[in-house]
């Protein structure tokens, strides 16, 4: 309780100091950003709830799960964070800067970008969204600022540089997370799922890894690009899901079209992604692709491969998925495709992938 006290303190008498007058212009900066960007951040806390057989009844427990952060979207109470902040939730609240607490509702889920949307009743005057800004002309070498509730302290910040760009993680469904920013501002437990800020003080991206496997600060930090999550996020608020544009077909594993170039059934110059099975009424089934299938003796037929989308070449599984997510749901793209020894061109509409939920 006493640490609780003394946490709930600090957070109401951290802005009230006034500034000492032998401050640099750049902590008066940083100071500022502060102080704009915190009352837009807030505290995540969940638990779990547990069973437990009694003599005479089933008890239910509450244990507490965790802690993370994250920031306010809209007027209308939604909340982004991480997945894995609330992935085995069954209560959750939501502490605003004002330090008042609320139930949160999870509205929707995207594990394969680590994206959650919840919503608390707060009335509007409470709730700052956070500005926006853009992730697609970062630099390396930029100052960057986050803030979150490490450790459950409430309202920490650290500052830092991009150290990398266009790096990669693994979301908790096993698929890939492109173009994630790369920090070297001290990410630690807590701060998942709070903001990444430039020094305008936009948001530029979501922390939301360490890279240790001790999960302690160990120097690199990873953040979630703002420009994916501003592209995903109002479907979630929207839909309830995320579209991911697809051609909706099964592709061969990369390992096996490799050997059928090593033994001579594929040129050996040749990359792409061949047509396993399709789904019936996909977009690569209007198209006009063609699945591996068996003609009239019963002999095998390779499916149609796959070697460019639009102007962008398709070395692989991973190409293929980066070029679909360059799109949305409804482009009409271009496919360049190897059949029968001979390339040709066909026109496919992209559809929602059938399988992100």
């Amino acid at each position: 309780m006493s640490g609780e006290l003394i946490r709930r303190q600090f957070r109401q008498t951290s802005y009230q100091f006034p500034m000492a007058p032998d401050l640099t212009q750049s902590e008066v900066r940083t100071i500022d950003l502060f102080r704009e960007a915190s009352p837009s951040v807030v505290h995540i806390r969940t638990s779990e709830i547990a069973f437990e057989l009694g003599r005479f009844s089933l008890n239910q427990q509450k244990t507490p799960q965790g802690s993370g952060s994250g920031f306010i979207w809209d007027r209308g109470g939604h909340i982004v964070t991480n997945f894995h902040v609330i992935q085995n939730a069954d209560e959750m609240t939501v502490t605003l800067a004002d330090n008042s607490t609320w139930t949160a509702y999870r509205v929707r889920v995207a594990p394969s970008k680590d994206l959650a949307v919840l919503k608390i009743d707060a009335p509007v005057e409470l709730l700052k969204p956070i500005e926006i800004g853009a992730s697609s002309n970062l630099q390396v070498g930029q100052t960057v600022l986050a803030i979150g509730n490490p450790f459950g302290l409430d309202q920490t910040l650290t500052t830092g540089i991009i150290s990398g760009l266009g790096r990669e993680i693994i979301s908790v469904t096993g698929r890939s997370i492109r173009n994630v920013i790369q920090t070297d501002a001290a990410i630690n437990p807590g701060n998942s799922g709070g903001p990444l800020l430039d020094s305008s003080g936009r948001l530029i991206g979501m922390n939301t890894a360490i890279y240790s496997s001790s999960h302690v600060y160990a120097g690199i930090g990873y953040a979630v690009p703002v420009d994916l999550i501003s592209r995903f996020v109002p479907q979630l608020i929207e839909y309830g899901k995320i579209q991911s544009p697809s051609l909706n077909f099964t592709g061969v594993d990369d390992f096996v079209t490799g050997k059928l170039k090593k033994n001579g059934v594929l040129p050996p110059s040749i990359q792409g992604v061949m047509v396993q099975d399709m789904l019936k009424g996909g977009a690569a089934d209007q198209a006009g692709l063609l699945e591996i299938r068996r003609d009239k003796s019963g002999n095998i037929v390779l499916g149609d491969l796959i070697l460019q989308m639009d102007e962008t070449p398709i070395v692989g599984s991973n190409s293929l998925l980066d070029a679909l997510e360059a799109h949305k749901v409804g482009d009409t793209v271009t496919l360049t495709i190897f059949r029968n020894n001979q390339k040709l061109k066909l026109k496919a509409e992209l559809q929602d992938w059938k399988n992100e939920q």
